[in-house]
């Protein structure tokens, strides 16, 4: 673990614990916690608008987790949005920001802009492709000049895509062309929901959807080369035979983090995939029950096409195929919150891995050179290659 100075007392501070999110953030961050003591004791703190909400949350996760020192071991930070003071006194404290406060196109900026003024790593698990996208424009020259790292999406939006095409692409033996990716969610019988905040940034996102494409104009990004045979186009709810039933085009952030990842991989010198992303999902002003949450999982499996190796892409249709999948708990208050801490994790152990010296990055731009896919297995994630063709050996 990276030692602590006295001028930041601590590795990670939660801002927006109170929320529905942020609770779960707080309880993984605490079972981290409890499993690095001694020399590697891990010190963390809570932020958000209100002490006496921080400190029901704290209490409510040590009665969880029989954890009594929660209660009384945790420091609290009181932060706002509205006041710039204090975000920046919260992140002069930290040396990671998990930002839990959405949705982030109305409250996310000046916690970005906080951290990089004051030297504190960003993580969030934002899956607003407008906010993600403009902070990149905005930021990224910025967070890099005071090495910085912003790394968005870092929960269910958008780690098991992102990181699952890394992983395809790491066990396909030649050139991987094309990558289409199907996710089941599977729930017990009280069924499945997100919280209304999810549903809300999806309304707003959808509804301003004109300004993502004035935006994404202003990068001036050439189109991404083609090889091989493009992923063949689907309609609005079709039937897939990789997976033996119908399904829905996702219409979250997933397929704008994939593709901006393999963009940065692409500048990189690697060669990018270009996936699709489906799902669907059902959202209340209260959020799932917690009957909910432990009996629902989700499941993605990733079908990839492509040329062996020593099979030049120019001279054929792709010869080589692969079908990987990632499956874990429930997608938005387990999955996300064990891919967001241990995101937070990788850039405290591993910043030597990440790029560069700081900036604005997708989850797959910042932690494809780490061993995030192993912490993530370690935590409740699997990772698997479930098939593999190629032509036989002459």
């Amino acid at each position: 673990m990276e030692v602590v100075t006295s001028s930041r007392p601590y590795h990670i501070v939660i801002f927006g614990a109170s929320g529905f999110t942020g609770k779960f953030v707080v309880e993984e961050v605490a079972r981290y916690a409890a499993d690095n003591t001694g020399e590697n004791r891990f010190r963390w703190a809570v932020a958000g608008r209100s002490r006496q909400r921080l400190k029901g949350v704290l209490n409510q996760a040590a009665d969880r987790l029989a954890m009594p020192e929660l209660s009384t071991g945790v420091d609290i930070i009181e932060a706002d949005v509205s006041s710039k003071e204090s975000l920046s006194i919260m992140c002069q404290q930290g040396l990671v920001i998990l930002n839990c406060v959405g949705p982030y196109r109305f409250y996310g900026e000046p916690v970005v802009a906080a951290c990089v003024e004051n030297g504190a790593h960003y993580i969030d698990i934002c899956g607003e492709p407008q906010f993600l996208e403009r902070m990149q424009l905005d930021y990224h020259a910025k967070a890099l000049e005071r090495g910085v790292y912003v790394i968005g999406s870092c929960g269910f939006d958008s780690i098991p895509a992102d990181l699952g095409i890394l992983y395809t692409q790491s066990n396909f033996k030649g050139t991987l062309t094309a990558v289409e990716s199907f996710l089941t969610i599977s729930s017990g019988p009280e069924g499945s929901c997100g919280h209304d905040a999810t549903w809300q940034s999806a309304v707003y996102g959808f509804a301003d959807s004109s300004a993502l494409h004035k935006l994404r104009r202003k990068f001036g990004h050439k189109p991404l080369p083609v090889v091989g045979t493009k992923v063949r186009p689907r309609g609005f709810v079709f039937f897939s035979k990789e997976i033996v039933q119908y399904a829905i085009p996702f219409m979250g952030s997933d397929p704008s983090v994939v593709k901006r990842t393999q963009r940065f991989l692409y500048q990189e010198e690697c060669r990018s995939p270009f996936p699709r992303f489906f799902s669907f999902g059902l959202f209340s002003k209260a959020g799932p029950t917690i009957n909910q949450i432990e009996d629902t999982c989700f499941n993605m499996m990733f079908f990839g096409e492509g040329y062996s190796e020593g099979t030049d892409p120019l001279q054929g249709p792709p010869n080589a195929k692969i079908c990987t999948e990632v499956m874990g708990a429930e997608p938005g208050y387990v999955a996300t919150v064990i891919a967001m801490v241990q995101a937070a994790v990788t850039v405290l152990k591993e910043k030597h891995s990440l790029p560069r010296r700081g900036g604005v990055y997708t989850p797959g731009s910042a932690f494809y050179k780490t061993s995030l896919i192993d912490r993530l297995h370690n935590h409740g994630f699997k990772f698997s290659v479930r098939s593999y063709e190629e032509p036989a050996k002459p």
